[in-house]
Order: C-alpha cells, then sequence, then structure tokens
C-alpha cells in the first residue's frame, strides 16, 4: 500500500451508488489514503453536490433508481464548468457493451465489481495525477498565452510608431530625388532611388505586421463600397513604380469595367503585395502581367511573373504566417514577411479565395477571387 498522501495534495472524490455499503467500504479506504471524500446515494443529488463544490474525480455506479450513471456522464460532460472532473464507472455490469457505453457517454475508466481495493486506489490516483497535469500544462498554456499577448502588444506598439519616422524619411528622399536644380550626379540619383525603395519596403512591412494583427483580432471592419477594380489596379501600379527599377507592370484591361462591393483601400493593398512579391522575385528587364478576369458571379485577378517558381510543397506554406520561419530555415525565400498572410486574410474576410498557380523554374502566378456583390451576398 502506498504511503498517505500530504495534506496539501489532497483531492476531493465524490463517490456516487445506492447502495450504503458500498459508500461506507470505499470512503474508509480513500480517506484512510489521505483523499477527501463525500457520497451520493442517487444521481440527483450527485449533480447537485457537484454543482455546488466540483469535485476532482468521481466514483459512479451505474445501476442506480430514477437517474442511472450514464444519465448521470451525459449531464456532467454537457456542462462547460463540470466536463473536464474524470468519471469512474464502478459497477457489477462486465459486459463489453455496458463499458462501450460507458466509455461514450465521457468516463474515464472502468472497474467492475467486485473490486479490489488496491485497484480502485492505484486508478483513483492515475486519473488525479493525470488531471493535476493537464491542470499545469493548461496554466502554462494560458501563461504563454499572456506572454504572447504582450509580446505582440509591444511590437505592435513599436511597429506603430516607426511608420512616422518611415513615412517621413521617404518623403525628404523623395524631394532630394526630384530637387529642381538637378544637382545629382547619376550616381547619386541611383542611391537615393535604392533608399527609396528600401523605406518604401519598410513602410509595407510595418503595414503588414499592424493589419495582419488587426484581421486576426477581427478589430478590422470593412469598409465595403461599389469599386472600379480596374481602376485599383492601376493604382496599385503606380504605387509600386519606386520598387519596380527596369522592370515592366503591364495591365491587360477587361473589355469593360468590373465593379465589385469591397474596402478599397484593402483590395489595394493586396495587389500592391502580391505586385512587390512579384518585383522581388524577378530580374531587371522582367514583366510582370496583372490580369482581371470575370469568373461568373465572382471576378479573378492574377498577378504572374518569370521568377523562380514555386515547389509544390510550399505552394499552401507561403501564406501561412507560422510557416515563414520554415522557409527560411530551408532557404525558400518565396514572400516577404507578413504579406501574402495579410493578402489571404483580407481576401477571405471579402468571402474570396487566394491561391498560386506555379511550376518550378518557370514562374508563378498569383491570384484571388472576389465575389462581385461583395462578402455574403454570392
Amino acid at each position: 500500500m502506498n504511503e498517505p498522501i500530504p495534506a496539501d495534495k489532497r483531492s476531493t472524490v465524490l463517490m456516487v451508488d445506492d447502495v450504503p455499503e458500498n459508500l461506507e467500504l470505499l470512503s474508509g479506504m480513500l480517506k484512510n489514503r489521505g483523499y477527501q471524500v463525500r457520497a451520493a446515494l442517487s444521481g440527483k443529488l450527485a449533480l447537485q453536490a457537484v454543482r455546488g463544490d466540483p469535485p476532482d474525480l468521481i466514483l459512479l455506479d451505474i445501476n442506480m433508481p430514477e437517474m442511472n450513471g450514464y444519465e448521470v456522464c451525459e449531464k456532467l460532460k454537457a456542462d462547460q464548468n463540470l466536463k473536464d472532473i474524470p468519471v469512474i464507472f464502478l459497477s457489477s455490469l462486465n459486459e463489453t457493451m455496458d463499458k462501450v457505453k460507458a466509455f461514450g457517454t465521457g468516463g474515464v475508466d472502468y472497474i467492475t465489481k467486485p473490486f479490489q481495493l488496491e485497484e480502485v486506489e492505484a486508478r483513483v490516483e492515475t486519473h488525479l495525477e493525470l488531471r493535476r497535469q493537464k491542470r499545469r500544462l493548461q496554466e502554462a498554456y494560458d501563461k504563454l498565452r499572456e506572454l504572447e499577448k504582450l509580446r505582440d502588444s509591444l511590437v505592435q506598439m513599436i511597429i506603430h510608431d516607426l511608420r512616422s519616422p518611415l513615412t517621413g524619411t521617404f518623403a525628404y528622399l523623395k524631394l532630394i530625388r526630384d530637387n529642381a536644380d538637378n544637382t545629382l550626379s547619376a550616381a547619386h540619383s541611383g542611391y537615393v532611388a535604392e533608399a527609396m525603395k528600401a523605406v518604401m519596403q519598410m513602410i509595407q512591412m510595418a503595414c503588414d505586421v499592424l493589419e495582419t494583427s488587426q484581421m486576426e483580432e477581427g478589430r478590422m471592419k470593412l469598409k465595403t463600397a461599389e469599386c472600379d477594380l480596374g481602376r485599383i489596379l492601376e493604382d496599385g501600379i503606380s504605387g509600386v513604380k519606386p520598387l519596380a527599377g527596369s522592370r515592366e507592370i503591364r495591365l491587360t484591361p477587361p473589355g469593360k469595367p468590373v465593379t465589385v462591393q469591397a474596402d478599397r483601400e484593402i483590395i489595394l493593398r493586396v495587389i500592391q503585395n502580391l505586385l512587390s512579391n512579384a518585383l522581388k522575385f524577378t530580374r531587371d528587364g522582367d514583366l510582370i502581367l496583372l490580369g482581371i478576369e470575370p469568373a461568373g458571379d465572382r471576378v479573378r485577378v492574377s498577378v504572374k511573373d518569370n521568377g523562380l517558381g514555386i515547389e509544390p510543397e510550399y505552394k499552401q506554406k507561403i501564406f501561412d504566417k507560422f510557416a515563414q520561419k520554415e522557409l527560411r530555415a530551408g532557404n525558400q525565400r518565396y514572400s516577404q514577411g507578413l504579406g501574402l498572410t495579410f493578402c489571404k486574410l483580407a481576401v477571405e474576410a471579402h468571402g474570396g479565395s487566394i491561391g498560386v498557380d506555379s511550376e518550378e523554374g518557370k514562374g508563378s502566378t498569383f491570384w484571388f477571387e472576389l465575389p462581385l456583390k461583395g462578402p455574403g451576398r454570392e
């Protein structure tokens, strides 16, 4: 027999049985082992006792009048506050189907009467220890989540504060580039242009982090209105021109204007992110094709490049923010930070879908589809 349980580690066990002799026998054994023991002579009394003061474990008989053990266990598991209490069935029923039904209602173990006290003691302690470990794991998880929230808040605060000086830096660089006196040499003009590209990329990355977080937490509300998708694409091209260099972005316009119900600024950011991604992985002098294609009650926008392409196993991972570390560890640089993650969240918030068609060594076509009538109105 094991040593008595220390007082600071004592757990509460509720025994439920309509036979007083069984309760008395088990109660004495468990109390001698240091457990705090309570008893109930019926299922209804057991439920009242549990709701008033939840125990750490329940030993539950099956054959009882008014409400049997299966019914008691089902009601416990249906209650959000009580469902995690482990229930061990203790019954004279020894058919396989009886045990299957017990486990089906949520029981964690099954002991057949007549029982050995040592067996009951061992199983009770095993399941109590499992519950203690589960609680410790949950507490550690909750603490980790709080730390993650604190870290994310700090990162967002820093990035938010960085946007203002970055925007100011970009504006001053633009003034230098556009100087009326033409005092810059060709080389220095090139340096300024490269600096502008770098600053613009940093601004986009900062926006991606903040907006991705807002999308995930549901804090970014869409401001939908009727938009000319072709005009949005034209504005998207204008916005990334400082990054284009000698590469050409060519828009194939639709035969007639395509209008969608969407948040114009969000969709503009999606297009700019996809274009920036294409520019990052194409060479000077390359061509990037931007197109609009009606697709029934939807419309598809595509961005096609002739870069290195994407391996099949990475086609979905590149949209997942948690895959960025894996991609970088494998030297797979298919995206810029959270840009594609933001695109996925933004498009799906509009009720659309996003993906990529690619063959390694033959370029990629990133695409997204939007419902013409807006989110939830197809």
